[in-house]
């Protein structure tokens, strides 16, 4: 599966409407839960979400670096962080919208990726950490078959990266036919069982 705008950006529609949909059914009172990823309480979590794939999708399609205060903003501090995320959410969707902006490298600051190579990234930042939130507040983060298989092809394709600067967490076993979606979970370190 080639990362071009056609095969990343309907998903990105997809999952964005369903990031929003989690975040405004996460409750006040999980927020000083333990979230599963780590130390992170769902606070952290959440706030590490709403920066990088809200703030974090729209500087990148500009090729602007995300400010500091809002990697270290407590997002979750402010009653209508939901709503707020699902708006800058809508915004970094109309940033990805723009056929040019799939063009050429995106710098990163360490090193410079094409566009489109980066829209995955952060694309699966949003379904993995979405699913993280999912669980740690008694949600689902759906996804169609279609969105499945491409995180399963983003994570496969970086997973070994991922696992350096721990990103991943070793990967966890599966039966060889579990569903995509749970494989792709299971594959960045997460445990999709029930």
């Amino acid at each position: 599966m080639e990362e071009r705008r056609d095969t990343i950006h309907p998903y990105l529609i997809e999952c964005v409407a369903e990031a929003a949909r989690v975040a405004a059914g996460v409750e006040p009172d999980r927020l000083d839960a333990a979230s599963g990823c780590g130390d992170w309480d769902v606070r952290t979590l959440v706030n590490h979400w709403v920066a990088y794939t809200g703030d974090g999708m729209e500087h990148r399609a500009h090729r602007a670096p995300l400010p500091e205060e809002l990697a270290a903003r407590d997002f979750t501090a402010e009653s209508d962080w939901a709503d707020r995320y699902a708006k800058q959410l809508d915004r970094a969707l109309a940033a990805w919208s723009d056929p040019a902006v799939w063009e050429g490298e995106v710098d990163l600051g360490f090193a410079s990726q094409p566009a489109p190579e980066v829209a995955a990234l952060l694309w699966a930042e949003l379904v993995l950490h979405g699913w993280d939130v999912a669980r740690a507040t008694g949600q689902e983060f759906r996804v169609s078959d279609g969105a499945a298989a491409l995180l399963l092809h983003v994570v496969d394709k970086n997973a070994v990266l991922y696992r350096q600067y721990e990103g991943f967490a070793d990967p966890v076993p599966l039966p060889d036919d579990a569903p995509v979606y749970a494989r792709a979970l299971a594959l960045s370190g997460r445990d999709p069982r029930p």
